[in-house]
């Protein structure tokens, strides 16, 4: 792979815009840290000649257009507080959006929801079982998760009112999405991956659109669905790398069908999480994948070789129990659950003590301060 330099995120904008002139759609695949959600805002910012915005874009600044409002004094009427002046909801009044969601979130959830475009608000509410009677939860607070989704799904229902020619998107030239949600597990980002592309699918449209991510398995699945729905055609797939705090950015440009760097960026993002204190029980099903890939590529039977030194090992044969009982639950991506104090040092053991024994390009995992 060819690296092409750029001097700072608004010049690598510039290139991405210059691409969608002849392509329908740039993949790009980079670190958590790297930069992703500053290219995507520098993205946005470049207007039109007349000045006015031409992207419809999904980022870590979309979920800030919500807010909660807990009501603290009664508590019993929560709601999430919609920001109005965004060009994001131009169309909310008009476009029936509540069933358009709807459509889109039952896909993935099973709570309800009300729009209130008078007082620009979201009320949620839940069927609740007890014994034989089933009751509607009203004005609930839903998971952080569960919020995710939702917006989510909100976004992807404005962009098939844009995709569509809906007079109140008319303005938008360009779709930009990052990082649609922030922690994947591998059902779910095959899931989101193939939910996404079928849109596209289903709606064909002049619209150009960028997708950047650092979940490498998204990023693959991503691939392969893009290529499946242009046939032949190629498209843009890059890994941008920042080649040092001030000294600008490289673009790596894939051009084999194989997956690139999957090994390596899993345990990129593996040790990122260990190293920040965000480590979740589904990084252990990542971690389990690893090393049954390095047991198989060195000849062992089981991963287990991987991180016990003898048959006897008391330590190894404890840290093997630990990934076989956490690799084995069904961890959502709307409901990621952050370990205990105790089962992240064990998570950091295993993972510090299998990069020391299986030795990478230390570049790759520096010490955070």
């Amino acid at each position: 792979m060819n690296a092409t330099p750029f001097a700072d995120l608004n010049d690598l904008a510039a290139h991405l815009r210059q691409e969608l002139e002849t392509k329908k759609f740039i993949l790009l695949y980079a670190y958590n840290g790297t930069g992703k959600t500053r290219l995507s805002t520098a993205f946005k910012d470049i207007r039109n000649q007349s000045g006015q915005a031409d992207t419809l874009y999904f980022n870590a600044f979309t979920e800030d257009l919500f807010s909660w409002d807990n009501d603290l004094d009664g508590d019993s009427e929560r709601k999430l507080k919609i920001n109005s002046a965004s060009n994001f909801f131009a169309g909310l009044e008009e476009m029936e959006m509540d069933n358009r969601i709807r459509r889109l979130l039952n896909r993935f959830a099973d709570f309800d929801f009300r729009i209130d475009t008078t007082k620009w608000e979201v009320r949620f509410s839940r069927d609740v079982t007890n014994g034989t009677a089933t009751e509607t939860a009203e004005d609930i607070k839903v998971s952080r998760g569960e919020e995710n989704i939702f917006i989510w799904c909100f976004f992807l229902a404005i962009v098939q009112l844009a995709m569509d020619g809906a007079d109140a998107y008319k303005w938008v030239k360009y779709i930009y999405i990052d990082d649609p949600i922030s922690s994947l597990d591998e059902h779910n980002a095959i899931v989101v991956a193939n939910h996404l592309i079928q849109l596209f699918r289903e709606t064909p449209s002049q619209l150009k659109t960028v997708i950047s991510t650092h979940h490498i398995l998204f990023f693959n699945v991503l691939s392969n669905e893009i290529k499946n729905l242009l046939g032949a055609r190629d498209f843009p797939q890059y890994c941008l790398n920042r080649v040092r705090p001030g000294s600008g950015y490289s673009l790596f440009r894939q051009r084999t069908d194989t997956p690139f760097f999957h090994h390596v960026a899993s345990l990129v993002d593996l040790y990122d999480a260990a190293q920040n204190d965000k480590i979740y029980t589904h990084h252990f099903n990542t971690l389990r994948s690893i090393l049954e890939k390095t047991a198989v590529f060195h000849g062992y039977r089981h991963f287990s070789a991987c991180i016990k030194s003898g048959p006897n090992d008391p330590d190894g044969i404890l840290h093997q129990r630990f990934v076989d009982l956490l690799s084995h639950g069904k961890y959502s991506l709307y409901e990621p659950t952050e370990m205990g104090d105790e089962t992240r040092g064990y998570f950091r053991t295993i993972l510090y003590g299998f990069l020391r024994d299986y030795p990478f390009n230390p570049a790759l995992f520096p010490p955070h301060p």
